[in-house]
C-alpha cells in the first residue's frame, strides 16, 4: 500500500531552514510504513549553498542570509514568487533510479510550461530546465536511506535581482529567467496545478481529494 500512496502539501511560504530540519527529520524517521510525500513551498530570501559550492561564486554580500544545504550543486536563491517542490520520495521502493527521478521531474517542468505556451528544454552538461537559453528551474537532490531530499525550484513570479550577486548553479555566464517573462497571465497556482497533474501522470496516481490551497495534507493513490 506504502508504494501506492504521496501525500501532497501545500505549506506556502516557510523559512528555509525549517523546511530543511524538517525535511532531514523526516527522512531519518523513515520506515517501510513512511508514505512518500511532496511538499509545495516558497522561501523567504535567502541564498544555499549546495555540497560542492565554492566561495568565489559569491559576487556580492548583501543583507540576504547565506546558508549551507545538504543538497547536491553549488549556490541558488530562493524568495517569493518562485514554486519549490521537495520530492521525499523512497526510491528503491518505488524503484526509481536517481537518474530517472531526474528526468522525470525536467520533463514535469517542460511540460508545466509547454501547457502555458512556453518552449523549454534541458541542457546536456547542466542539469535543470531552460528557455532561451536561460535557467528558469533548478534542480538539486540529496539521497538518504535510499530516499530523496530536495527537488527542484521553478521561477515563476519573483525578484530575480538577487541572482546577480552570485554564480547560480556555479556558472558565471549564467543568466536566470522566469514564467513572467513570456506569460504575464500564468499564477503560481496555475502553475501548480498543472505540476500536480503533471506529477500524477508520471507517478501513475489519482487525485481523490482536490483542496490544492489549504494546507490540509492532499492523498492520492493509484
Amino acid at each position: 500500500m506504502q508504494q501506492k500512496i504521496i501525500f501532497f502539501q501545500n505549506l506556502g511560504i516557510q523559512n528555509y531552514l525549517d523546511i530543511l530540519k524538517r525535511m532531514n527529520n523526516f527522512t531519518i524517521s523513515r520506515n517501510l510504513y513512511t508514505f512518500d510525500e511532496i511538499w509545495f513551498v516558497e522561501h523567504y530570501p535567502i541564498f544555499t549553498q549546495g555540497l560542492s559550492n565554492k566561495k568565489d561564486n559569491i559576487l556580492f554580500f548583501s543583507k540576504i542570509p547565506i546558508v549551507n544545504s545538504d543538497r547536491g550543486g553549488k549556490i541558488t536563491y530562493h524568495g517569493p514568487g518562485q514554486q519549490i517542490l521537495y520530492v521525499l520520495i523512497d526510491l528503491r521502493r518505488r524503484k526509481i533510479s536517481v537518474r530517472e527521478l531526474i528526468d522525470m521531474l525536467q520533463k514535469i517542468v517542460i511540460e508545466t510550461l509547454n501547457y502555458f505556451s512556453i518552449s523549454a528544454c534541458t541542457n546536456k552538461k547542466m542539469p535543470g530546465v531552460y528557455v532561451n537559453e536561460k535557467k528558469i528551474c533548478s534542480l538539486g537532490l540529496r539521497i538518504k536511506k535510499g530516499s530523496t531530499l530536495h527537488g527542484l525550484a521553478l521561477n515563476v513570479n519573483m525578484n530575480l535581482t538577487p541572482f546577480n550577486y552570485i554564480n547560480p548553479c556555479g556558472e558565471p555566464e549564467m543568466k536566470m529567467t522566469q514564467v513572467q517573462e513570456f506569460n504575464k497571465e500564468v499564477k503560481m497556482i496555475d502553475i501548480r496545478n498543472i505540476l500536480i497533474k503533471k506529477l500524477t501522470e508520471y507517478l501513475q496516481v489519482v487525485i481523490l481529494k482536490k483542496k490544492y490551497e489549504t494546507k490540509i495534507i492532499h492523498y492520492f493513490t493509484k
